[in-house]
């Protein structure tokens, strides 16, 4: 049976990831990586055609994963399988609902009293952010050639956080292509001081640029404490929407041609695992503005999609979601959305 083009793309990473929860509970080697759980926020809300994801992995990722992705209703022939092993290790130890550490996991794992698992021998953690390359591509980042023809058929892009050459290449390609909605979460490495000039560039024609707090008050430090001043400026270099994620604080929307500003709350979910839940917000928030062109309501969608995806421990969790859950939450969410 022919495969149907997709209408949504998700560029980012597959990762292979290593979760202490909070009751000391391992999770070992599972699926995750930003693409993954921005195209599950995605399908959450549409689910046909299945949205594809754009991304590079080694010969040893596991195959299963990708069949098991398929299967849960996502496109993965954009995923690239290089004839080497690529390390996707990735390790996170959730200390609670709104922090994680990513150093040290020897010592993480004796605090919980739990054998060092031997799949993470030689895992080198980064320490601290290293500023993207101007020049130089890495294993991870995408090229023109990743993408398969025919995705440049789709109505709808979402870049995850990658590198910056990626982030400063491809979109143009899509808009090229005709891809009219193109959204973007940039990558700490350069959400920088060191890396202002080269913001302006990157948000230019963007349908929204979707940072997190932390982000942009590492790009504005020593220039303001407020992030409706950077938003206002970030917009004023050609994107339509800032959407600032604020973890527990919900998210913020600054709307560029109306100049309006929104602030809306968490949708109070069950809590199991918070990872991925900036990047589901991400698919959701796509799909929501393709449905409605409202973006308002595209956060609003974004933020459930998120809801969904934390109260489970594997990506795909939010995916098998009561039918209509989403739009229940939906519409709770709406009366807690406050205009600023």
């Amino acid at each position: 049976m022919e495969k149907s083009t997709p209408r949504y793309l998700v560029l980012g990473r597959l990762l292979r990831e290593y979760v202490l929860l909070p009751d000391g509970e391992p999770l070992l080697d599972i699926p995750g990586g930003s693409a993954l759980y921005a195209a599950v926020g995605l399908a959450v809300w549409e689910p046909q055609p299945p949205p594809a994801i754009v991304a590079r992995v080694g010969e040893d990722y596991p195959h299963d994963w990708l069949s098991a992705f398929e299967q849960s209703g996502l496109d993965v022939r954009g995923v690239k399988i290089f004839p080497q092993a690529l390390d996707l290790r990735f390790f996170t130890a959730i200390i609670d609902r709104y922090t994680r550490a990513f150093d040290d996991p020897v010592a993480h794992f004796a605090r919980a009293g739990l054998p060092f698992p031997k799949a993470l021998l030689g895992y080198k953690p980064s320490n601290g952010i290293s500023i993207d390359s101007r020049t130089q591509m890495q294993p991870f980042s995408l090229r023109q050639a990743d993408i398969p023809k025919e995705y440049l058929s789709a109505n709808a892009a979402h870049f995850c956080p990658l590198d910056y050459l990626t982030h400063s290449l491809l979109p143009a390609l899509m808009r090229q292509s005709d891809i009219a909605t193109i959204t973007l979460d940039p990558s700490p490495g350069y959400m920088n001081p060191a890396c202002w000039g080269d913001i302006p560039a990157l948000l230019t024609g963007l349908t929204a640029f979707l940072p997190a707090e932390e982000e942009v008050r590492m790009l504005f430090q020593n220039r303001t404490h407020d992030l409706w001043e950077m938003a206002e400026a970030l917009a004023s270099y050609g994107c339509e929407f800032i959407v600032i994620k604020c973890g527990a604080r919900g998210q913020l929307l600054y709307d560029a041609a109306t100049r309006s500003r929104w602030e809306v709350p968490p949708y109070p979910a069950r809590f199991a695992n918070p990872i991925g839940a900036g990047d589901a917000f991400c698919g959701g928030f796509l799909a929501g503005y393709r449905r409605t062109y409202d973006p308002l309501e595209a956060v609003l969608y974004g933020n459930i999609a998120a809801s969904l995806v934390v109260e489970g421990n594997l990506a795909t969790y939010a995916l098998d979601a009561l039918p209509g859950l989403n739009l229940a939450r939906l519409e709770s969410l709406r009366q807690m959305a406050r205009k600023v």
